[in-house]
């Protein structure tokens, strides 16, 4: 298996964010310091206006760690298509692939968080069509060598031509986030790779898996495209601490919910489905260092080769603990 990081760094003084443990200069440290304990990757999200402090310049966060890391793959999980300029996001993207030396992973979404799209003024209802659009102009974008024109509903660019040209050919790997069947479907026809999240319980990421690697199938599509899922982790000393943490969790899950229905309650997100402590006993790594373990072999057994662990407040000790005592179980 291979271990890498999800989360992000946090610039308000709360303890409420689902995915952030550390502020901006202790999450580049913590990045720093998991590149030195071997963790492949690292994902960062990109949310706004939560009062949470989650990051929202995440292409900026992760030319900063560039600089500072050498080996580290540098993930977005990510990036909300409908509310960005597809021509900006891929210059920016391929900024960061070229100083990077090539380490860039693109994930990209369709958001799910009602607060954002108001607050952009976009319908959550123009989702889908705005996200493909966008996804077209960024393939565009890198594969034209040539200056060129485009016309859609929500885009229109004249005479361009995108640079710098990406290290990484014939672009950065494109992670697609999915959890119902139609869009995991759509994710393996693209041959992206599949990004699962944190808070299905394993039953349903076997299931999504086995629907991904179906379709692949059946489109007879040779070389398989990855799949990474995202899994909170805290290494507890015993069955007190765990639930401790397990409700601090279920918390914070409450405040990001907030932030992500609409008005009349109907988000249809896979990512709202799984709530309460189903989500934080049957999917999260929380518990002692036995149940992490048991449940990463229950992971494996079920099609699962890579997973992205989110910090729950272990920090650095609970990262090199991580490394050192059951990451070797399964390399």
């Amino acid at each position: 298996m291979k271990f890498g990081l999800f989360g992000s760094a946090k610039s308000a003084p709360v303890n409420s964010d689902i995915d952030s443990a550390a502020g901006y200069n202790d999450w580049i440290k913590f990045n720093i310091e998991a590149e030195k304990l071997g963790y492949y990757s690292t994902f960062t999200v990109e949310h706004h206006f939560t009062g949470l402090g989650q990051v929202s310049a995440s292409m900026s966060l992760l030319t900063f760690l560039a600089a500072k890391t050498h080996t580290i793959r540098l993930g977005t999980a990510v990036m909300a298509l409908p509310w960005h300029n597809p021509i900006l996001l891929a210059e920016q993207a391929s900024t960061l692939d070229l100083l990077s030396g090539g380490r860039l992973d693109l994930g990209v979404g369709k958001g799910y968080r009602y607060n954002e799209f108001n607050g952009f003024n976009i319908d959550m209802v123009e989702a889908h069509d705005r996200f493909h659009d966008c996804l077209n102009v960024i393939y565009k974008c890198w594969n034209e060598k040539k200056k060129w024109n485009y016309k859609s509903k929500y885009w229109t660019f004249n005479d361009v031509i995108v640079e710098p040209p990406c290290i990484q050919k014939p672009h950065p790997p494109i992670w697609m986030a999915a959890g119902n069947e139609d869009s995991i479907k759509t994710v393996a026809k693209q041959k992206c790779n599949l990004l699962l999240d944190q808070f299905s319980p394993i039953s349903s990421v076997i299931e999504r898996i086995n629907i991904f690697n179906d379709e692949l199938n059946k489109h007879k599509i040779e070389i398989k495209p990855e799949i990474a899922l995202a899994r909170a982790m805290y290494i507890a000393k015993d069955k007190n601490e765990k639930e401790e943490i397990i409700q601090k969790r279920l918390k914070a899950r409450e405040n990001v919910d907030k932030l992500s229905e609409r008005p009349d309650g109907d988000n249809k997100s896979s990512i709202m489905v799984h709530k309460g402590k189903d989500e934080a006993y049957k999917g999260a790594l929380i518990g002692t260092k036995n149940e992490i373990i048991d449940r990463l072999h229950e992971l494996k057994e079920g099609g699962v080769d890579y997973v992205l662990l989110v910090d729950n407040g272990g920090g650095i000790k609970g990262l090199d603990r991580f490394s050192n005592e059951i990451m070797p179980i399964f390399n």
